[in-house]
C-alpha cells in the first residue's frame, strides 16, 4: 500500500479534469490497486467494525467523465451505506499538492427527509459532521488522532463539499506514510465508523417525523430504497418502551409542577388530561431515540386537537431515550424534556407526509 499512496500523492499535482497519461495512471491505482490492497485488510477492519463488517464494502472514484481533484476510495457496510450518497463511510483523500493522504470519517452530502433523499444545505452538513464527532467522542471519550482540519486544497465546488463532509481526519504526510501507520489509523477509523453506525442503528440520528415516515415506507413501499443506508430499525418492542419511557417522564414532570394527570393514551388523541387548579391540560408525549427533535409525527386527530384547543395543550418532547436492545423484553433509559405548554401549533411548519386514500364516491 505505502508504494500505491505515494504514486498517487506524486500525481496529484499534475491533476487535469482531462484523461491524460498521468491521470489514467492514478485511475488504475484508485480503482483498482488501492481498492485490492484495502481489501487486503478485510479481517483487521472488519473486526473493527464489529456487528457492521459482514458486508464489508471497498470502492474508488476518480472521477465520472472528467477527472476529480480529490479520487477517493472509500470503505464501509453495505447496508449501512449502499451508495457514497449515503449514509456514513471512512474515505481517503489525496492532498492536491500531493504532500500526503487524508483519511476520514466522513457522510454523504444527502440526506432522508419526508419520504425521499434530499441535497443538505451545507450549514445542515457542518450540524451532520458535528453530531458524528459528538457520537465518537462520546463512546470512546476521544478523538485519537482524528482531529486535523478537512482542508485538502481542492478549489473546484464538488471537491470542496467532499471536503466539507469529512467529520474526523488524519493527515499523514507524504514522508510518513508507511503500511503500518497506514493500518494502525485505518483500524482507528472503523471504530469511529462502528460508533457511528450503531447510533443510527438506535435511531439518533433522524427526527422522529423522518423515522416515522420510515415506517410508513415499510408497509407502503417495501421493496424502496429510501431507508436502505439510514440504519434505523426499531422494533415493536423497542417503540414501545422508548413510547413508556417518555410516558414516565412527563407523569413525574406534571405531577412535580401541581399538576394531576390522568392517562388517556388509550382513549383520546392526547396522552394526559392534567388538572392544576380550575385548569385542564391536554398533553401530547412525544419520546425518540433521536438526538433532535426539529421535526414530529402527528395524526389528523392530534393536529386537529391542538388546533381546537389552543391555549389548553401542551406538547412534550423526550429526546436522547437510550435503549438497551433486548429480544425478549427491551430496557429505556434517559431522556431529555422539552415542555412546550399552551403550545401553538401554527407556530410550527406543517407538511403533509402521507394521505389516508379511501375508495368512495368523490365530492
Amino acid at each position: 500500500m505505502r508504494d500505491t499512496l505515494r504514486r498517487i500523492c506524486e500525481l496529484q499535482p499534475t491533476y487535469s479534469s482531462e484523461n491524460t497519461p498521468a491521470m489514467q495512471e492514478r485511475g488504475r491505482l484508485i480503482r483498482q490497486k488501492l481498492v485490492e490492497e484495502i481489501r487486503a485488510l478485510r479481517n483487521p477492519l472488519t473486526r473493527a467494525l464489529g456487528p457492521f463488517g459482514h458486508d464489508f464494502h471497498v470502492e474508488g472514484s476518480d472521477g465520472i467523465g472528467r477527472k476529480t481533484e480529490l479520487a477517493w476510495v472509500r470503505f464501509c457496510s453495505k447496508e449501512m451505506s449502499p451508495r457514497p450518497t449515503d449514509g456514513f463511510y471512512v474515505v481517503l483523500h489525496f492532498s492536491t499538492d500531493g504532500s500526503g493522504v487524508n483519511i476520514a470519517v466522513g457522510c454523504s452530502s444527502s440526506k432522508f427527509h419526508n419520504g425521499s433523499s434530499i441535497v443538505l444545505p451545507l450549514e445542515e452538513l457542518d450540524k451532520r459532521c458535528e453530531w458524528a464527532r459528538e457520537i465518537v467522542f462520546e463512546e470512546r471519550g476521544r478523538l485519537k488522532s482524528f482531529t486535523d482540519a478537512n482542508d485538502f486544497g481542492a478549489r473546484a465546488k464538488l471537491p470542496k463539499s467532499f471536503e466539507r463532509a469529512c467529520a474526523l481526519v488524519k493527515k499523514i504526510a507524504y514522508s510518513d506514510i508507511e503500511d503500518g501507520v497506514m493500518e494502525q489509523h485505518l483500524i482507528e477509523a472503523a471504530e469511529m465508523l462502528r460508533s457511528i453506525y450503531a447510533a443510527q442503528r438506535m435511531g439518533r440520528e433522524l427526527s422522529p417525523a423522518d423515522q416515522a415516515e420510515l415506517d410508513m415506507l415499510d408497509i407502503t413501499r417495501p421493496a424502496s430504497d429510501a431507508r436502505k443506508g439510514q440504519g434505523f430499525g426499531l422494533n415493536a418492542k423497542e417503540r414501545k418502551a422508548v413510547e413508556l419511557r417518555a410516558m414516565d417522564i412527563v407523569e413525574d414532570w406534571l405531577r412535580s409542577h401541581g399538576y394531576k394527570p390522568s392517562n388517556t393514551s388509550a382513549t383520546k388523541p392526547y396522552d394526559f388530561e392534567a388538572t392544576k387548579d380550575e385548569e385542564t391540560l391536554f398533553v401530547e408525549v412525544k419520546g425518540t431515540t433521536s438526538d433532535s427533535a426539529d421535526a414530529i409525527a402527528m395524526t389528523h386527530g392530534e393536529v386537529a386537537l391542538h388546533r381546537k384547543a389552543k391555549g389548553r395543550t401542551a406538547l412534550m418532547i423526550v429526546t436522547s431515550i437510550r435503549l438497551k436492545r433486548d429480544e425478549t423484553q427491551p430496557e429505556a433509559s434517559g431522556g431529555i424534556l422539552e415542555t412546550l405548554v399552551r403550545w401553538d401549533i401554527d407556530e410550527w411548519v406543517l407538511e403533509p407526509t402521507s394521505f389516508r386514500v379511501s375508495r368512495g364516491e368523490a365530492t
